[in-house]
């Protein structure tokens, strides 16, 4: 995946410090160059303010005493992450760091981006919360301006607070559409850890021992990996294997990301997706796509990862970048479709919330007036052929 770095990082710049100053070169760098230096962070424009706050050490106690066992931190000295401004976060001695990992695929705009902050400024001072019941502009300016993204009829939204949630909601509706319970997805994916996202989700880390009923996980098409390497049509042909010897013949759905976040960065191999909607097509369900960690720019070729195979989902989930980090996530459909959530009474709280999609709707305005897609495909084209070319120079050693 092409996540958004900025462009003043690929020109090599002095700086007034190293990434780390007690650093030594790495053995490699040492065996092949030793002349060649670690790079060097860019000059930025911000310094924060100073960190008055509790320690790490404190931070790390309360944690353990508070918070859930089951959260874990990276690093064996955890950082206190205090200040964030676009592409850098800073620590409480204010040290900056560039953020690659972009808040667990989140962060699409940068940290603290000045539009968004204003966006959202603006909506919380004259109204925090409301409820969809009554009428406000921020959730249908921003349900119309993501329409506008989405290819064919797929025009009708539900806001969610979580991508969990969204594919939650995305494989209740295809049940209720078809009238058949069996889902499929893939083997190596991930579309959540609640109670039916759960089935969905094919890696045994984040699957707990509880009812995950109806859902049949396909062979992964994972090109590099996988056993028909880039051929994706022969891959596909387990859909139609788990539809003949494992169903009615009829099933509800198919749900996939594009790319697989949580699996590795797995690109699904090409005609992949054509091959699997046919199948899924012909036994009556619908096609979901999970764009929680693909969409919203990042590929740069495309504004949603399934664009890049040429298909039109039936259904369409999405989280993350939606909101640069504000909880947020969303459903997209076709009216057809979402009419069947009239035959009982559907409502979200916090679905909506005014805060929240004046966030989304700035988060779009900043994609088109920045390039960022634009800039995802010529930066992440570079970082991806550099890493295609580490994988030919050392695979086989």
């Amino acid at each position: 995946m092409q996540r958004f770095i900025a462009k003043r990082l690929l020109s090599r710049t002095n700086s007034d410090s190293f990434l780390s100053p007690a650093r030594c070169f790495s053995q490699l760098a040492q065996k092949e160059n030793n002349d060649v230096l670690l790079p060097k962070m860019p000059p930025f424009d911000y310094s924060p303010p100073p960190y008055t706050g509790p320690s790490a050490d404190e931070i790390l106690a309360k944690r353990k005493e508070f918070l859930s066992p089951s959260l874990f931190h990276f690093y064996k000295n955890p950082l206190n992450i205090v200040d964030g401004r676009m592409q850098y976060l800073f620590d409480e001695n204010g040290r900056r760091y560039l953020d690659a990992f972009g808040g667990i695929a989140t962060v699409c705009c940068g940290h603290c981006h000045p539009d968004v902050v204003e966006s959202i400024l603006n909506q919380v001072k004259r109204l925090q919360h409301s409820t969809v019941l009554y009428l406000n502009h921020a959730i249908a300016d921003f349900a119309e301006a993501l329409a506008s993204k989405m290819p064919g009829n797929l025009k009708v939204v539900f806001f969610t607070n979580s991508g969990t949630e969204a594919n939650e909601l995305a494989m209740m509706i295809a049940r209720l559409y078809t009238g058949c319970n069996d889902i499929i997805s893939l083997r190596n994916a991930y579309h959540g850890n609640a109670a039916g996202t759960m089935g969905a989700t094919a890696q045994s880390i984040w699957k707990f021992n509880v009812i995950q009923s109806g859902v049949h996980h396909a062979l992964n098409p994972d090109p590099y990996r996988g056993v028909f390497g880039s051929d994706g049509e022969k891959y596909a042909k387990d859909i139609q294997d788990i539809i003949d010897f494992g169903t009615t013949g009829h099933v509800a759905g198919f749900i996939s990301e594009a790319i697989q976040g949580v699996g590795g960065i797995v690109e699904l191999a090409p005609g992949y997706l054509p091959a699997a909607y046919k199948s899924i097509k012909k036994a009556g369900g619908l096609c979901i796509a999970d764009e929680v960690q693909a969409g919203f720019a990042r590929t740069g070729s495309d504004f949603w990862g399934f664009e890049a195979q040429g298909v039109v989902p039936d259904i369409v989930t999405m989280a993350k970048g939606i909101g640069n980090g504000i909880p947020l996530g969303a459903v997209v459909t076709t009216p057809e479709i979402a009419e069947v959530l009239t035959r009982r009474s559907y409502f979200n709280t916090f679905g909506g919330n005014p805060v929240c999609t004046a966030a989304g709707l700035a988060v779009l305005k900043v994609i088109e007036k920045e390039k960022l897609q634009e800039n995802a495909l010529v930066v992440g084209s570079y970082l991806k052929q550099r890493l295609i070319e580490l994988r030919e120079k050392y695979e086989s050693k």
